[in-house]
């Protein structure tokens, strides 16, 4: 039986998981996906996820970003508990609190580079021109300030990618979930992205959860974890 997490007793965490569950399939032949997994994520750390194609590593960033609910457990975010949400709540938390970068950046063709980056601004109904300003200077650090008004089409490969940890950061969320985010670009990108979201990360004091095959990166960060056959090995 799970205890209820102790506040007072990690008020240095910002995510706790404790004892996750998830299958998919049917009641009667289930896939168990993640078995009695549990994290801490301190706040201002970088961790990363490890493991094989297929041992839960998408499933267990999506449980994090409460993108998706797990079969069993506990998930708290800032001492909060996320399972007392409603889906409306929970919507609200991932836009202010969570920032997602993805191995496609998933930009929308028919805007620029900065409305891009402002979009969750704007669905969050944020004032414009600050945002804007906000939105500007991040493209500005991510070496896009000439490319404001490109189009995604516009872009390189590695140029889009930046977009998109522009636009994961322009929230200024508490957390980044980062799944594959240079597992499309070559390794001079790759490396580039990478070191561009390691300086943004600490210069915001954000906590990051990074999914990686590419254990040179993962080695990188400050701690890195195993999944394998669902659970950490």
């Amino acid at each position: 039986m799970n205890e209820p997490l102790n506040i007072s007793a990690v008020d240095s965490l910002l995510l706790h998981a404790v004892n996750i569950h998830k299958d998919y399939g049917t009641k009667e032949n289930p896939v168990r996906v993640l078995r009695r997994v549990s994290i801490e994520v301190a706040r201002g750390e970088m961790l990363a996820i490890v493991g094989a194609s297929g041992s839960g590593k998408t499933t267990l960033l999506q449980i994090l970003g409460s993108l998706d609910v797990p079969d069993k457990g506990q998930l708290w975010f800032a001492g909060r508990d996320l399972r007392s949400l409603s889906d409306n709540q929970l919507a609200a938390h991932r836009n202010k609190n969570i920032g997602f970068i993805f191995q496609f950046h998933y930009l929308l063709p028919e805007f620029t580079a900065l409305e891009n980056v402002m979009m969750p601004g704007l669905i969050a109904r944020q004032q414009e021109k600050p945002l804007k300003e906000r939105a500007t200077r991040l493209l500005q650090q991510v070496g896009l300030g000439h490319r404001l008004e490109h189009r995604s089409g516009e872009l390189s490969g590695g140029e889009q990618q930046r977009v998109a940890l522009a636009r994961a950061l322009v929230m200024q969320p508490a957390l980044l979930l980062a799944d594959e985010p240079t597992g499309n670009l070559d390794s001079a990108s790759g490396r580039q992205v990478f070191e561009l979201l390691t300086e943004l990360c600490r210069t915001q004091s954000m906590s990051v959860v990074m999914v990686t095959h590419n254990l040179e990166l993962a080695a990188a960060m400050d701690r890195c974890l195993t999944l394998k056959d669902g659970a950490l090995a």
